[in-house]
């Protein structure tokens, strides 16, 4: 193919351009026939919380799972951070026209205390050590344990860890050079999870000020699944007769949502762009979750959230000389459009240096 040759607007700076040639980005030019694009360039999204290897009805297998890859792709996903999944995901790594996948194996659950069938479920808490020592030794650069659910026997969201033993396993993944995010919806969980020392968190809607307060000074990282939380009314639905204080707990959560993301980030809490797409949310959502994010903080910030800090976070590269091409090109002012409420469609994405093929 020719290479491409992009001038205008470089986000998150100014006026500039770049070349796309040999599968990298060039400050100047390489020479060679390319492409002219115009526009507004922004570093390849990330969507951070994604499940390839999910799905909501029937098994998950290669096939499906590279075809809601390129779902993905085609709003301009360059880098998938897949926080949990039963299928080996592994054979679609390098693949032309596919993101980058950031994989974690299995959650670590325990036993009715997660939905059925999914992840590694624990008949006792005092086999996560062990649980997490196996996951580090798969070679995944990321853990993810569950840190909240409901508790049937409480009616509520309750965490499933004690703090010693939350400490111990964080330690145990650290020391083999992983890194540890949770799942937590509720206010319970967080304090054990935070002071553990755990990476991130995935959800935090049960983040309160005092908690806000310790990812701040931990340095720890929030993905807050936005459109997922939307979905708090329907998926509490079902149990507002049997468990009716969950049902209350969960719409408290979702009507305060914004409340409590617009206070993470006045306070200064890392926040990252992740759709929980593989569920209940579908593939492709990445702009609907940017979008949500701008109502919590600037347009420009919701941006970076889901690309060049979100990049940066994960250990890949920007539009950067030398640097592997993943970008999201723009006909107009993506930060325009998301103050008015919702991203406009790419009008071109090039993922590991390629142009990726977009619905018309």
């Amino acid at each position: 193919m020719s290479g491409l040759h992009f001038s205008g607007v470089v986000l998150p700076g100014g006026e500039g351009e770049f070349w796309v040639s040999d599968g990298a980005v060039h400050l100047s030019d390489p020479g060679g026939p390319a492409t002219a694009l115009t526009g507004y360039a922004v570093p390849g999204y990330v969507d951070a919380h994604c499940h390839v290897g999910i799905v909501e009805d029937g098994e998950p297998d290669l096939v499906r799972g590279r075809a809601l890859a390129l779902e993905d792709v085609a709003v301009g996903v360059t880098v998938i951070r897949e926080p949990g999944s039963d299928l080996d995901t592994s054979p679609l790594d390098g693949q032309p026209g596919l993101p980058r996948l950031v994989r974690m194996g299995r959650h670590i659950a325990l036993v009715k205390r997660y939905t059925r069938g999914l992840g590694e479920q624990l008949e006792d808490p005092s086999q996560l050590v062990d649980a997490v020592r196996r996951r580090a030794a798969e070679g995944h650069p990321w853990i993810k344990l569950v840190g909240d659910w409901i508790d049937r026997g409480v009616g509520d969201l309750a965490p499933l860890w004690p703090d010693d033993v939350l400490a111990e396993a964080v330690a145990v993944a650290h020391e083999a050079g992983a890194q540890v995010t949770a799942h937590v919806f509720g206010e319970d969980a967080l304090p054990g999870l935070l002071a553990a020392g755990v990476d991130a968190i995935e959800h935090g809607s049960g983040l309160t000020a005092d908690t806000i307060e310790m990812m701040v000074e931990k340095g720890i990282g929030l993905v807050p699944t936005m459109i997922q939380i939307e979905n708090f009314p329907s998926i509490a639905a079902p149990a507002a007769e049997k468990f009716p204080t969950y049902h209350r707990h969960m719409l408290a959560l979702y009507e305060r949502r914004e409340a409590t993301f617009r206070a993470a980030w006045e306070a200064g809490v890392a926040m990252y762009a992740g759709t929980d797409a593989g569920g209940f949310n579908v593939h492709g959502a990445l702009p609907r979750e940017i979008a949500a994010l701008a109502r919590v903080m600037p347009a420009h910030e919701a941006l970076g959230a889901a690309s060049w800090r979100a990049r940066q976070w994960l250990g890949f590269a920007g539009i950067d000389d030398g640097a592997p091409a993943d970008l999201v090109i723009y006909a107009e002012d993506p930060r325009a459009a998301l103050a008015d409420g919702a991203l406009p469609a790419p009008s071109a994405v090039v993922v590991r240096g390629e142009p990726a093929d977009l619905p018309r």
